[in-house]
């Protein structure tokens, strides 16, 4: 493979364009972010090497015998994340990028696409909180960031405006209508945008015109051959020394293997179809894969390249439907349980839940049905005690593999306490004081309160919408001068501002009563809601509510110790009994 003559980055944008570049289905998809794709632009300003580059050429009859993906135009973080299919039916002339996709991609979203990612706070069903943003050049300023030089950036329509004696954004995409061969159109742009006497701004320009029509700078190597798997080969040992995530090899391999279905797209649509169940969840390909191994029984469930042989993917292949329908069955169990991207700390361990109802042959009316209640509910305990002991922490697959076991030999019941006892001595499930200790410190709004509430409120019903609620309401503890004017000591206010958030202060309660509650002062809301006696003892024993003690917000500090004291006693019957 000897290197072919250089061309120019206006040639491979154009390339892209004309859907004459397309991407195999081993490649993964779009990892760059901003930061790299800015600095792909600086360094190519700055005359540094941006490496070489890796082709396969398709020979025209054999265009239909592989599956090709377009490259990514439009990148926005929740509606175009992966690549399109390329319809090659009668294409000729069709190069696949064997390496070089990332900065492929980079450049062509830079010089005529665009990148749409979430604002900080924004909803996600919020469109306003995704604004288009298109790379921009500052003409008047060097970065402000030492290791760049060119202040390149994406901007909103909005930010594109901003204009100083500091500041002038170029759209980097327009230099691809300047003529190079007529520096007179540079020269008017300088002058009708008042920087002609700006030597920084000309220098720029020219710059950047070089860069993108006449600077031959991607060298490149072209592959011939057509064999897939010996450019599979190919594509495993170029990228083995890059940062490439050992399950982006694996898909690849998986893509290859895969003779009936794509197994890129099939992935992918699993991912998308998991993390749209109910609030939302944050699973990925790594999920999936590693789910696939334990699922399919393969003896060894590592991330290897050899444990992605030919046979273990085609059995895969196969029981791909049934798999999947596994794993949306044990996610839906999951937000059931009131679980969502939030609160699942740890998505593998959904994995032994989800080999149970493979070998169970559960269907939907296993999270629904009375029949099963009883074992709902010791996966839930099971699931939160494996969150909360983050036994999936280090190396997950010493958890994985004689889970697997056990369930392999007995699955009439979810074998909680058979898992128990045999990662007692490495992964131990079981707890002791000072971890209950440490349980009753978690605070509202930390990583694990609602796995610890959770626990507290087994018989919630999760499916509905629920809230963290503070019992005595957070908007009394806001400052000093607000405890001072509920008459509550100086000496006592410190006391009253640590424990706010502490969960002996927390509960759950379902939306509609959680609105109602809103900050309305504790005793009087119970008094309201509870005016049946019997009803207003339930209440108070089903949240752990101290009945010997004043509920007045002026006695917060004996009624949070009393509330304390009984959490404790609860959590140690539940994990140490």
């Amino acid at each position: 493979m000897p290197f072919k003559t250089p061309i120019t980055i206006k040639a491979v944008v154009n390339n892209i364009h004309a859907k004459k570049y397309l991407l195999p289905n081993i490649q993964r998809e779009l990892v760059w972010d901003l930061g790299k794709i800015t600095k792909l632009f600086d360094s190519l300003m700055r005359d540094y090497p941006i490496g070489s580059f890796l082709f396969w050429k398709i020979e025209d009859h054999a265009t239909g015998e592989f599956q090709f993906y377009e490259f990514l135009r439009e990148y926005h973080e929740r509606d175009s994340i992966h690549n399109p299919k390329a319809n090659v039916v009668g294409e000729t002339g069709i190069t696949a990028i064997l390496d070089g996709q990332q900065r492929f991609t980079s450049l062509y979203l830079g010089l005529k696409g665009s990148y749409t990612y979430r604002m900080p706070r924004g909803r996600w069903d919020d469109p306003r909180a995704f604004p288009k943003r298109e790379l921009y050049l500052n003409l008047l300023a060097e970065s402000k960031d030492p290791e760049r030089k060119y202040d390149f950036q994406f901007l909103t329509d909005e930010e594109k405006g901003v204009r100083d004696e500091n500041t002038y954004w170029f759209k980097v995409g327009k230099i691809l209508d300047f003529d190079p061969n007529d520096p007179n159109q540079i020269f008017t742009h300088l002058v009708n945008n008042g920087l002609a006497n700006n030597s920084f701004a000309g220098q720029c320009l020219f710059k950047l015109s070089n860069v993108i029509h006449s600077g031959p700078l991607i060298n490149y190597f072209e592959e011939e051959e057509q064999d897939l798997n010996k450019v599979l080969e190919i594509f495993v040992r170029i990228n083995s020394g890059k940062p490439l995530t050992y399950s982006d090899m694996l898909l690849s391999i998986a893509a290859a293997q895969w003779q009936d279905k794509d197994a890129r797209d099939e992935i992918y649509g699993l991912v998308d179809e998991l993390n749209n169940v109910r609030d939302g969840f944050d699973f990925d390909k790594d999920y999936i894969l590693k789910a696939c191994l334990v699922l399919s029984d393969t003896t060894d469930i590592a991330f290897k390249i050899s444990n992605f042989n030919a046979s273990n993917m085609r059995k895969i292949e196969q029981r791909w439907e049934e798999m999947s329908a596994i794993l949306q069955l044990s996610t839906s169990l999951a937000a059931n349980f009131g679980f969502n991207y939030q609160t699942l700390s740890a998505n593998y361990a959904l994995i032994p839940i989800a080999y149970y109802l493979l070998k169970k042959e559960a269907d939907s009316s296993f999270i629904y049905s009375a029949k099963y209640e009883e074992d709902r509910k010791t996966i839930r305990k099971w699931l939160i005690i494996a969150l909360l002991k983050q036994i999936f922490g280090g190396q997950p697959d010493n958890v994985l593999r004689p889970v697997r076991e056990i369930i392999r030999k007995d699955h009439e019941t979810f074998p909680a306490e058979m898992i128990r006892a045999e990662l007692k001595g490495t992964k131990t499930m079981k707890f002791g004081e000072e971890e209950i200790e440490e349980l009753l410190s978690t605070k509202y709004g930390g990583r694990y309160t609602f796995l610890v509430l959770s626990l507290l409120y087994p018989n919630l019903d999760y499916r509905n919408q629920f809230h963290q609620d503070h019992i005595h309401p957070k908007s009394f503890f806001t400052s000093r001068r607000k405890l001072t004017s509920k008459s509550i000591p100086q000496e006592y206010q410190d006391f009253y501002m640590n424990k706010c958030n502490c969960l002996a202060n927390l509960q759950l309660l379902e939306g509609p009563p959680n609105q109602e509650k809103s900050d309305n002062d504790f005793q009087q809301w119970l008094n309201k809601i509870y005016k049946d006696k019997d009803a207003k003892s339930d209440f108070m024993r089903r949240n752990s509510i101290p009945t010997d003690v004043d509920l007045s917000f002026n006695n917060f500090e004996k009624f949070f110790k009393a509330r304390e004291d009984l959490i404790k006693h609860k959590l140690k019957h539940l994990l140490i009994d």
